[in-house]
């Protein structure tokens, strides 16, 4: 056996001839570089270690010549220990029976370690170390004791707690009667001893021996005694070691390490320096983040920068997640908390978002519910592809059957944001003195059939989505304006609903047919409005049309159809990216007379569908609603308009269906009712097209029967709940940032609706057509005007609070 003693006795380093032993290239390696490892782990003791330092004892204090001289004795020391350990492994034929008698020795000492693991009774003074929590262990003074079993101590932070005897995690010997005051200083003094090389020395003779070790053995071996505080330098090292040691057997607060083999060091090390490399990549992420966050705002990092690298990505998309609760995976949850914790952030949905917010990531009025329900707000390339050969290749089937009524004079009605336009609207006044009405409609089955891919895409979105900052179509941009979607002075493909209307209102003939038309005008509300109010001698036409929705409205109410006007909000936000965008607002109200027009004319529309359907069995998408019963005489004290519809609305049933006949609309005050006018943004209005072309091609062959139908509905109305209420919420969020922004103090007009409790009314503020709730005075009544202002107003968090004026 070869025996070495350093400088001052203080560290020891033997090789046995046994075998087993680690390669002299592992050893040299790890002399020559003295790596310090695990330092991380001592963090949770709150110490500030040194990167990289040789025990000073162990280089001696003698100065620079003592220095150069262990300088040379360590080089000296590293030959030696090699020929040694070459030797030893040039003798293999020895190493089994080595083994043999290894195996023999710890199996014999079974006594010894049963004695090296019992523990030191509990008395007051003792200095010890116990675990605060899963993260951090810390050092106290044991005090007094706290019930049969637990103790009161002083920890290293002057704290008194009560802990189990299960907590302590070790006990340093030879002391008694600790002042707690010393702490720190056993502490400070403990960080000059704490090198975690010196473990790699002490693993590399324990492992030539196949020897557990304790605690203060091997502080004896690497700082020449078992004083207190070199014991508690040793357990630290031990405790906190994940590559040399293990835990042999551990009882209470003793445990005996011994040392891994040297494959499973090598891959330790191996992983361990994999997990420092992405620990670099992690920091210097968390260092991106926060240089994007102190940037400007003019000078924060594109978003696609964010996802260039995939590394970045993956964290990027994890907080993403986090930030709308939709975390893929814990492994992804675990990543968003970690970057969080490191920004120095809480762990909540709301701090990854404003850190997003923060770094340019996302707009400040990032719609959080649209990223939530996931809806496709772009079209692959494949379907975009597929659009395109639509454009160029298809032909159109119906052209021999469509007749000609582009001498009519064609009003398109409708926002002035609308991308695509579905409808149209012409009239002219028979000799007999009747009016002649005609809906057209785009008519985009000119360019898809049911089951191609095109018309797939549309079925599963069910809806176009419209938004106050954006608008994701059911088609490809392309396809929609330039092919199906009704254009000024263009020819273009139609479905058109012909009807003459008695002088009462109600149908007297009507026709569907394909048809080309030329719309003449495309009109917004507004302008439509001004030029009823102008009354034209050249606008014959659309006053034609407003007299005929008059009529038809009165024949409705006759029928029993249910007054349900009032005002509507409608938002268009300009340049929604920036930090305080600009805001339109416009309310609508439905009693106006060019709302009025077009609401009837689609109301007549869907009327003639429905009983075109009927008469010839064709199975549709008919809608019906049940009027429960509703007496409307017991609203008459009600103010005529949107205080009133409030009030019947919420005694109104829920719409039905039916697939194989009509089914009566009682609020509508209809036989039944097919929608018919959006093909371009409703999936069923589409299928109702497929069904009547298919009957106008002249054949029962129908795409879908009742029962497909039926399954195609379910899907398509539940998509389009949710796109609902992605549109309620957005619409609502503006409407807050709008009020939000207003000068403070700011009066505002508001109908109270009803009541909800006590003096809690539901209010319609009808200055911005929104419906809120604030408390009233004693004496207000439903349908009274009050004067609100805004207390509140909070987007982000749904938060607006009013304050009525008195």
């Amino acid at each position: 056996m070869m025996s070495v003693r350093a400088i001052n006795g203080c560290s020891i380093f033997r090789t046995a001839s046994s075998g087993g032993g680690p390669p002299v290239s592992l050893l040299r390696h790890r002399i020559q570089r003295l790596r310090a490892t695990h330092l991380r782990e001592f963090s949770k003791l709150g110490l500030d270690f040194p990167l990289l330092r040789i025990n000073r004892r162990f280089l001696g204090n003698n100065g620079g010549s003592d220095a150069t001289s262990c300088s040379s004795c360590i080089h000296s020391l590293v030959e030696s220990v090699s020929e040694e350990l070459q030797s030893i492994n040039r003798r293999k034929g020895s190493r089994t029976r080595v083994r043999a008698s290894v195996k023999v020795k710890l199996t014999s000492y079974g006594e010894v370690l049963e004695d090296k693991l019992v523990n030191q009774e509990l008395e007051a003074g003792l200095l010890l170390e116990f675990k605060k929590d899963a993260d951090r262990v810390l050092l106290a003074v044991s005090h007094r004791r706290d019930g049969k079993k637990n103790w009161m101590v002083f920890d290293q932070n002057g704290v008194t707690c009560s802990i189990k005897p299960q907590q302590i995690t070790y006990i340093v010997p030879g002391v008694y009667n600790f002042d707690h005051t010393g702490v720190t200083d056993f502490l400070q003094r403990a960080q000059e001893n704490l090198d975690p090389q010196l473990l790699e020395f002490a693993w590399i003779e324990l492992l030539e021996k196949n020897k557990p070790v304790t605690p203060e053995e091997l502080a004896e071996m690497i700082y020449g005694r078992s004083d207190s505080l070199e014991s508690y330098c040793a357990h630290f090292l031990l405790s906190q070691d994940e590559i040399y040691f293990s835990v042999l057997e551990s009882k209470g607060s003793r445990s005996i390490y011994s040392p891994r083999p040297t494959e499973q060091v090598e891959e330790l090390l191996r992983r361990q320096r994999m997990k420092e490399a992405e620990e670099k990549e992690f920091q210097e992420f968390i260092q991106l983040l926060k240089s994007a966050k102190k940037a400007p705002s003019h000078a924060k990092p594109l978003k696609s920068s964010w996802l260039a690298d995939d590394k970045v990505q993956d964290n990027i998309r994890a907080l993403e997640a986090y930030a709308i609760d939709a975390w893929a995976s814990t492994d992804q949850r675990k990543i968003a908390g970690t970057i969080l914790k490191s920004m120095g952030l809480q762990k909540t949905s709301v701090s990854a978002l404003n850190l997003l917010i923060d770094i340019g990531y996302f707009p400040v009025h990032v719609n959080l519910d649209l990223l939530k329900l996931n809806l496709p707000t772009h079209h692959s390339e494949a379907i975009t592809e597929a659009a395109e050969v639509l454009l160029s290749e298809s032909s159109d089937i119906d052209a021999v059957r469509r007749i000609d009524l582009t001498h009519l004079k064609v009003y398109a009605i409708d926002v002035d944001e609308a991308d695509e336009l579905d409808d149209a609207l012409s009239a002219t006044r028979l000799q007999d003195g009747r009016i002649k009405i005609w809906i057209h409609v785009a008519d985009p089955a000119r360019y898809v059939t049911p089951g191609s891919k095109v018309d797939r895409e549309a079925r599963r979105r069910g809806t176009s989505v419209f938004l106050p900052t954006a608008t994701y179509p059911m088609f490809p941009e392309k396809l929609a304006m330039e092919g199906m979607s009704l254009r000024q002075g263009e020819n273009c493909n139609a479905v058109s609903v012909s009807v003459v209307l008695r002088p009462d209102g109600c149908i007297a003939e009507y026709s569907v047919e394909n048809s080309i038309i030329r719309p003449t005008y495309m009109l917004t509300y507004e302008s439509a409005s001004e030029l009823l109010h102008l009354n034209l001698e050249e606008e014959a036409e659309l006053r034609l049309l407003s007299e005929a929705a008059f009529i038809r409205s009165q024949w409705r109410s006759e029928q029993g159809a249910v007054d349900t006007t009032t005002l509507e909000t409608r938002i268009k936000v300009v340049n929604p990216e920036d930090p305080e965008p600009l805001i339109n607002l416009y309310v609508e109200n439905q009693a106006e007379r060019a709302m009025r027009l077009v609401f009837e004319m689609m109301i007549l529309c869907g009327e003639v569908i429905a009983t075109f359907g009927s008469q010839h069995n064709i199975p549709l998408p008919y809608r019906g609603q049940p009027q429960s019963n509703i007496d409307v005489s017991a609203f008459a004290h009600l103010p005529e308009g949107p205080v009133r519809s409030s009030s019947i609305v919420k005694v109104m049933r829920a719409a039905e269906m039916n697939f194989r006949c009509p089914v009566r609309h009682g609020v509508l005050g209809i036989p039944g009712y097919v929608q018919f006018t959006s093909p371009i943004r409703r999936y069923m209005d589409l299928t109702a097209h497929y069904q009547i072309k298919a009957f106008l091609r002249g054949g029962d062959n129908f795409p879908f029967s009742a029962g497909e139908l039926e399954g195609i509905a379910a899907s398509v109305n539940m998509q389009s709940k949710v796109v609902r209420k992605l549109s309620n919420s957005s619409l609502r969020y503006w409407v807050i940032e709008f009020l939000r922004r207003q000068q403070k103090g700011k009066k505002y007009t508001a109908l109270i609706l009803r009541f909800v409790k006590d003096r809690i009314a539901s209010l319609l503020l009808v200055e911005v057509g929104f419906q809120a709730t604030a408390w009233v005075s004693e004496g207000k009544q439903v349908g009274d005007e009050i004067q609100v202002k805004v207390e509140e107003a909070h987007p982000r968090d749904d938060l607006i609070l009013f304050k009525e004026v008195i």
